[in-house]
């Protein structure tokens, strides 16, 4: 018999070449790669490309959204066009239940979309203030101190349809530039390099009502839930959506790493890839394996580990979570 998914977390390095997923801004023709501070295992201080939480989280949910669509999943007014301000903007659903107390409105808003119920929420519209926790976190993914490079490289537009007067008029301005008759020279970054990823999945807590204790969706809704998010983050990790991606597809090269899942009120132990050296890469792999055996103590396993090293074998081991027959545990308080 299965042991019931309660939670899940993932912590692997991904293996990306040149990719320009997230990036600050543009200044002149130069785009601006994002960039963030770290502190490594001997305190020496980094500056290293990275790729927000937020960016893949939206990756997740583009996934999730589509999928949901697909198959007929609740989803209110506002999330059926993928509108970032959710529920929010379901001005009808918000006016029908203006004078319901937050309780009973946090629980309609749960059994009326899944997209507001696992990526979670704050309802600031007719007067309310109310916070849906997400079930679905993820943290930076954060370049590697030293294996981690990111570049600039020259691009040009041609425009060959213009009128003579304006030729001649760009040939004046281009010359004072110093660029060449009929282009537009601008820089755009790659970034190529060994990534730390972090991520983790609530799963009982899908269609849970923090403020009333209680579960405002019935057992099938919440495991028809449950495999479209799992199933949305084993495409996350196959296809990171983002920018640039028309002309700079990222190169997914490897992916090695850790699922950890846990069963009741046990958490899915995480830690980072980042503590990982060149003299201990398996320093993480290490850590989590003595966090599973002190978590499982002597009595019934309720924490299972499940290590990967390539991308077909992460998403063998997302296969076998999601044909479980009983993919998350029947309560929170279980």
């Amino acid at each position: 018999m299965n042991t019931p998914l309660a939670s899940l977390s993932i912590a692997a390095q991904v293996t990306l070449d040149m990719h320009s997923l997230n990036n600050e801004g543009g200044e002149g023709n130069q785009i601006q790669t994002r960039m963030v501070e770290i502190v490594d295992q001997q305190k020496r201080l980094h500056s290293v490309n990275a790729i927000s939480g937020d960016m893949l989280k939206h990756v997740l949910m583009e996934h999730f959204y589509q999928m949901a669509r697909a198959q007929g999943i609740a989803l209110c007014a506002s999330c059926q066009h993928f509108n970032a301000n959710r529920i929010n903007a379901d001005r009808p659903f918000l006016t029908e239940t203006e004078k319901i107390p937050d309780s009973a409105f946090l629980d309609q808003v749960l059994a009326r979309c899944a997209i507001d119920d696992v990526a979670g929420i704050l309802v600031t519209e007719k007067g309310r203030s109310i916070h849906r926790k997400s079930v679905s976190e993820f943290g930076w993914m954060i370049g590697l101190p030293h294996k981690t490079r990111t570049d600039s490289y020259l691009h040009v537009k041609y425009v060959p349809e213009r009128s003579e007067q304006k030729r001649a008029q760009d040939a004046v301005e281009q010359q004072k530039a110093g660029s060449n008759l009929g282009q537009s020279i601008f820089h755009r970054p790659a970034s190529s390099g060994i990534y730390a990823l972090v991520c983790h999945l609530e799963l009982v807590r899908i269609g849970y009502n923090d403020v009333t204790q209680s579960y405002a969706i019935g057992q099938e809704e919440r495991q028809r839930r449950c495999a479209l998010l799992l199933e949305s983050l084993l495409y996350t990790f196959i296809e990171l959506n983002g920018a640039m991606r028309s002309a700079q597809l990222p190169h997914l090269v490897g992916l090695e790493g850790v699922i950890t899942t846990s069963a009741g009120m046990l958490p899915a132990p995480l830690v980072s890839p980042l503590m990982s050296t060149d003299e201990q890469p398996e320093a993480y792999r290490s850590q989590l394996t003595e966090i599973v055996a002190a978590l499982n103590g002597s009595g019934k396993p309720l924490v299972t580990l499940e290590t990967f090293d390539t991308v077909g074998e992460f998403a063998s081991k997302m296969r076998v979570l999601l044909d479980r027959s009983a993919p998350f545990a029947t309560s929170i308080k279980s």
